[in-house]
């Protein structure tokens, strides 16, 4: 039908569009911009000409890992052992 349904308060809206401009020359494909933790979800996408095919799609958006903070407990003498710690959010 040429729109894309956004779901209630998914904040979608400036982030999705389809990847050609008129869908309906066979090509229904959207992307998504900007990809949040809060888009992690199962998405569809409903293609209707002479009948309806449904296809579902499960996103996983991962967060992007910080830089770990890394440090040695214990003291450096050849021989000896240490503790090397990290630590991330």
């Amino acid at each position: 039908d040429h729109h894309v349904n956004y779901g209630s308060g998914s904040g979608l809206q400036d982030r999705v569009a389809f990847v050609q401009n008129d869908p309906s020359q066979y090509d229904a494909s959207i992307r998504l911009a900007d990809l949040q933790v809060s888009d992690t979800g199962t998405y569809q996408c409903r293609v209707k000409k002479n009948t309806v095919a449904v296809h579902e799609v499960i996103v996983t958006v991962q967060e992007k890992p910080v830089i770990p903070q890394c440090w040695t407990e214990g003291e450096l003498i050849e021989g000896s052992s240490i503790l090397l710690r990290c630590y991330s959010r």
